[in-house]
């Protein structure tokens, strides 16, 4: 397979526009061109000087809610307890991070090894996958607001709406069906949760919200961020992650 010439170069004009085109119609992704054995980091993946993330001088760190669910269904005074911690949380941050939530540790290594599954997979092969048309029920490409943004992320992603109406279970990429659709069961079950919590923060019934039908939606989107050539050059990746 040939990939078109998209490393940064000071010996020809950059024209982004089709730098951005030409990546992009190779259905392949940011691991499409470190397989075809990229040695620079493409310019459409480095950030202007002006708005780089990495050049800022003091470190911020914060410090979010963190609330444990251990033991919540066996001692009333333990769930009141959850409850107002997440009342709390809600309206000091507007959210929280959850703990001994019930999702077994298994699940989520097995989800990330078929997301890599996907990603590391031959590219003719996923390719089938690869559209900028968010109506699919799968959709595979590299950075959602491609021609958009200041500078490209070094990630691909596949996304798909697994709630309320999922996809076939023949529609999904085999090499991480089965995954997906007992992750996705499993994170239902804890947003049922979540919401009879809010709901009962807010002093209503515990099922308002799920009657709601705030409990209908769910969208799952897999990042994967291939090794990068140039790891000095620090390519774009959002901030929170890095």
């Amino acid at each position: 397979m040939v990939f078109p010439n998209v490393e940064a170069s000071s010996e020809h004009k950059y024209d982004r526009k089709s730098e951005l085109k030409a990546f992009d119609d190779t259905n392949s992704g940011v691991k499409g061109l470190v397989d075809a054995g990229v040695t620079k980091v493409p310019q459409i993946f480095i950030n202007p000087p002006e708005i780089d993330p990495h050049k800022t001088s003091e470190k911020a760190e914060f410090i979010f809610p963190v609330i444990d669910l251990d033991g919540i269904t066996m001692n009333p005074n333990r769930h009141k307890e959850i409850v107002d911690k997440v009342r709390d949380a809600s309206e000091t941050w507007g959210f929280f991070q959850v703990i001994n939530h019930g999702i077994p540790v298994c699940v989520f290594k097995e989800m990330i090894n078929g997301t890599r599954r996907f990603h590391e997979q031959e590219i003719e092969t996923k390719k089938q996958y690869y559209t900028r048309d968010l109506t699919r029920r799968v959709v595979y490409n590299s950075n959602y607001a491609l021609y958009s943004s200041p500078a490209a992320n070094w990630r691909d992603s596949f996304f798909c709406q697994m709630a309320p109406s999922p996809p076939k279970p023949e529609e999904l990429p085999i090499e991480c069906r089965e995954i997906m659709m007992e992750y996705s069961k499993q994170v239902m079950e804890l947003a049922r949760s979540l919401l009879k919590l809010l709901s009962e923060g807010l002093g209503l019934e515990s099922n308002h919200l799920i009657n709601m039908d705030c409990a209908e939606g769910l969208g799952m989107i897999c990042h994967y961020y291939p090794a990068c050539p140039e790891p000095s050059v620090r390519p774009s990746i959002p901030t929170m992650i890095s």
